[in-house]
């Protein structure tokens, strides 16, 4: 692949996927109101399911999920170099927290993460899933659990890809990742310290 020619393509793609506002369209057409004015103001899965339930909130939670894999997934299939992976599955996170169609305000990317990394490491994206469910199972806070697996995430990929020549750009993805989960969580982290943070099945604040 001619890095040249290709790049722009790749990156166009990843961040259209990634801005695809599942949530948003869904919570519109269901209940006619605006997702970012309800409760958390996220675009999410957590937020569809307090205010158009499971089914809805699952519907999402895979589509987001898939926005990401699939930008992996046709990223390596036009033989793009961990380096280039690297920045597509930047693009599907910022197209997903930064959707150009909702004037930039989107999700929190904790689910379009976990399909880029199932694209790229699906052990690693995995274990971080294994270890969301272990929180969430535990204290019934989605953020919490997010941000658990957000700061797992850097260390199980340096273990993961150990003697890979991918293990530098994917780590590298991967911090980036950890730092816009928590940046995009500051909020639930002062509600967490307040004590006001919903737990699953609860409204938002």
């Amino acid at each position: 692949m001619n890095p040249a020619a290709s790049w722009l393509p790749c990156l166009l793609a990843a961040y259209g996927l990634g801005s695809i506002p599942s949530g948003w369209l869904l919570v519109k057409w269901l209940r006619g109101v605006d997702l970012r004015q309800q409760g958390s103001g996220s675009t999410g899965a957590t937020n569809v399911l307090r205010f158009a339930g499971r089914w809805p909130a699952l519907a999402v939670l895979l589509v987001d999920v898939g926005k990401g894999t699939v930008a992996i997934v046709l990223a390596k299939g036009w033989g793009a170099t961990p380096w280039l992976q690297l920045a597509v599955g930047l693009c599907a996170l910022a197209g997903h927290i930064w959707p150009l169609w909702l004037r930039f305000r989107g999700g929190k990317a904790v689910a379009t993460a976990l399909g880029v990394f199932l694209g790229l490491s699906p052990p690693v994206a995995l274990a971080c899933l294994g270890s969301f469910l272990v929180v969430l199972a535990s204290v019934r806070m989605v953020s919490v659990a997010s941000l658990t697996a957000g700061v797992l995430l850097p260390i199980l990929m340096v273990w993961g890809m150990a003697g890979s020549a991918a293990r530098l750009p994917y780590t590298l993805l991967a911090l980036t990742t950890t730092a816009l989960v928590i940046w995009r969580h500051r909020g639930n982290m002062q509600r967490i310290w307040m004590g006001q943070e919903p737990r699953l099945g609860q409204k938002a604040p």
